[in-house]
């Protein structure tokens, strides 16, 4: 008998049969279209408002680093002349 860590009886682990939906090329894309149905798609409102916030992140933590940087260059500059 094949016992676990807390020493109860081990219970058998038995696969799954691999499903004719997934099998070949043209079931995995059959798969495919099936899961992007069950995708939920964003409205145009949400897809600009949240691209905007993205873009305005991505400047915003841009000019951070850019001012970092030229803040480091000058210190540089001045600390070995």
């Amino acid at each position: 008998m094949v016992v676990d860590a807390a020493g109860l009886p081990a219970k058998a682990v038995v696969p799954e049969p691999p499903s004719p939906q997934g099998s070949g090329p043209g079931g995995w894309i059959e798969s495919t279209i099936t899961e992007l149905r069950r995708v939920v798609w964003p409205s145009r409102q949400q897809l600009i408002s949240e691209s905007v916030a993205v873009l305005l992140m991505v400047t915003i933590s841009a000019a951070a680093i850019a001012s970092l940087d030229r803040f480091f260059h000058w210190l540089s500059q001045l600390l070995f002349r």
